[in-house]
């Protein structure tokens, strides 16, 4: 089916919040990366995002797919960074555009380039208004992204891009503070996005302990994502976070 992973989303976010867990394919060797999804799964994560925005390949970004698939059964989702570097057997990507980067490549140059790569695969593409909050680390760099500030005007700024994306029929908004951010995109934002629009709102960056993912989700995330605690080791963190996403 071709939409069997939006579906699956659709239905776990019916029922609750939703946790994905991130794995970089760039800097997290295969075994290594199947290891920390086997205990993402065992703690109750929903799926995985795979994906980075530097030194991703179809290579890195394959053998990673297919390792937590066998290792989990759990749906794969494509994050991307370019259309060069894609993989034939991920069970969806997030088709998204960076709404807030200034470089045209990001907003659909680089969608137009791989569109036609996933009608021939047959690969499931879930549309995604991309948002970059402040700070934004590397993502906000690589994607030239005018940052969202962390007042009340980046607050409405955030609302009205994301009310866009729901209106250019995208499935879902994301904001984004950044891999390895040390602060978590605030609540207020959050909230702002949510009042706004009737897509769900996924939130990731920054979110390194069971307390972060609980202001998000108090803002009215329906998707928490974490990278950066998994990857570093950090189970219990993990743990925590997954357990705080499910009492929602």
């Amino acid at each position: 089916m071709r939409d069997a992973v939006w579906r699956y989303l659709q239905e776990r976010t019916a029922k609750g919040k939703v946790h994905l867990t991130l794995l970089d394919p760039a800097s997290q060797p295969t075994e290594r990366g199947a290891e920390i999804a086997v205990k993402a799964k065992e703690f109750g994560t929903d799926g995985f995002m795979v994906g980075g925005s530097t030194g991703v390949t179809s290579e890195n970004l394959d053998a990673l797919v297919r390792a937590i698939q066998e290792a989990t059964g759990l749906p794969v989702v494509h994050f991307p960074n370019q259309a060069k570097a894609l993989s034939p057997n991920v069970d969806a990507i997030w088709f998204m555009s960076t709404l807030n980067s200034r470089n045209p490549r990001f907003i659909t140059r680089e969608q137009m380039l791989g569109a036609p790569i996933l009608a021939a695969a047959g690969i499931e593409a879930i549309g995604m208004g991309y948002l970059i909050v402040e700070p934004g680390m590397t993502v906000g760099k690589v994607s030239e992204a005018d940052l969202i500030p962390r007042t009340e005007e980046g607050a409405r700024m955030a609302a009205a891009y994301a009310l866009a994306a729901q209106f250019f029929g995208m499935k879902v908004v994301y904001l984004e503070g950044g891999s390895g951010a040390h602060e978590h995109v605030p609540a207020s934002i959050v909230a702002a996005v949510k009042r706004a629009v009737e897509i769900p709102v996924m939130v990731g960056g920054g979110i390194r302990e069971a307390a972060h993912a609980r202001s998000v989700l108090a803002g009215g995330a329906d998707i928490v994502v974490t990278g950066t605690v998994a990857e570093k080791g950090g189970f219990e963190a993990l743990r925590a976070i997954v357990a705080e996403v499910k009492r929602g």
